[in-house]
């Protein structure tokens, strides 16, 4: 049965974890670890939704060692999400949601998951919250970005204390980021791949001035300052198709270094695959689930190819990963006020 557990000292030991994959052996529940400082509103963190992303869990390490002798600079409440999944080394295991796509808000099932997320949502949500930070890493090359689902000036700036790369979006819904920007600036920050010490550093950054920031501003960003991108659509792999990125006997054969296109402006005709199969494409999907297919791919002899110009993130080579989630996301910019084209 998924119990959350609710901590107010950080438990002996956490220093000495070499990994997430040893953190069930003094967390073995998700866990709520609240934590006192100098002052409130505090800032929450949530680290480990998906398991194998283990970024934020060494930063919130490097955080919480840093200030062992001294008072944090602000409240500071730490969500340890998918534990089991993080002692396996996976994103999330068999039989379990995806931990980022059950957080309160539309479309989001009934489970025993989404039922934890509610109540932690619930916790956060009775006390008075400074800013919501929720880490992840992808599995494709990347920049480092901050993501948003509100388009006002705290969540941007908030995002742009991480990155000057920012990533708008309203899908998938079940986000932590969209159920706390309900209640303080919420930001989802992807890190690049797991396993990378800049990362790591690049968080613990982060982190800490958001832990000794005053307030987060309420003025627009300089236009020249911030580059925003709105995702248009999610793009899957139909089920029914086998898919490869070596098998010349796979329906789909997607490029080999098809995450080389992340956060390039790619031109339309620019070719995702291949396929000998005549039915076989590339799904797409707007942000109310409608398939738009057509929008955005088409068939040019054998090559399966983007029909407008657009820019792609988080597009991955792991298959797993696409099967559980996407291949990609399609994205268009957004222009501030004083931005050119």
């Amino acid at each position: 049965m998924l119990k959350l557990t609710e901590l107010t000292t950080l438990p002996a030991g956490f220093f000495a974890l070499q990994s997430p994959r040893e953190l069930h052996t003094l967390m073995p529940n998700p866990t709520l670890l609240h934590l006192e400082g100098r002052r409130e509103p505090r800032l929450f963190v949530s680290v480990l939704l998906h398991g194998n992303e283990d970024t934020g869990f060494f930063a919130i390490q490097q955080l919480l060692r840093k200030y062992q002798e001294q008072p944090l600079p602000r409240g500071l409440s730490v969500f340890f999400g998918n534990i089991d999944a993080a002692k396996a080394g996976m994103r999330r295991l068999d039989g379990q949601p995806d931990y980022n796509r059950v957080w309160p808000g539309e479309e989001v099932a009934d489970c025993a998951e989404s039922r934890l997320m509610a109540q932690v949502t619930d916790i956060m949500a009775s006390r008075s919250l400074f800013a919501s930070i929720d880490v992840h890493n992808n599995t494709g090359k990347n920049p480092h970005y901050g993501c948003i689902n509100v388009l006002d000036n705290r969540a941007l700036q908030l995002a742009r204390l991480f990155s000057n790369i920012v990533v708008f979006f309203e899908t998938p819904r079940g986000v932590q980021s969209m159920a706390m920007a309900k209640y303080c600036p919420a930001v989802t920050v992807e890190c690049g791949k797991p396993g990378v010490a800049h990362g790591v550093e690049h968080v613990l950054e982060f982190l800490d001035a958001a832990l000794h920031l005053q307030e987060i501003p309420d003025h627009p960003l300089p236009a020249h300052d911030v580059n925003i991108y709105q995702t248009v659509a999610q793009v899957t792999v139909p089920a029914e198709y086998r898919f490869s990125f070596s098998d010349i006997s796979a329906d789909i054969l997607l490029l080999p270094a098809l995450d080389r296109y992340n956060f390039s402006e790619l031109p339309a005709g620019t070719a995702f695959a291949t396929s000998d199969h005549p039915d076989a494409n590339l799904q797409a999907w707007d942000d109310e689930g409608m398939a738009v297919s057509e929008h955005f791919f088409f068939r040019y002899e054998d090559e399966i190819r983007l029909k407008q110009p657009l820019m792609p993130a988080m597009l991955t080579l792991d298959e797993t990963v696409i099967r559980q989630d996407c291949l990609c996301y399609l994205m268009k910019r957004l222009l501030l006020e004083g931005q050119q084209p």
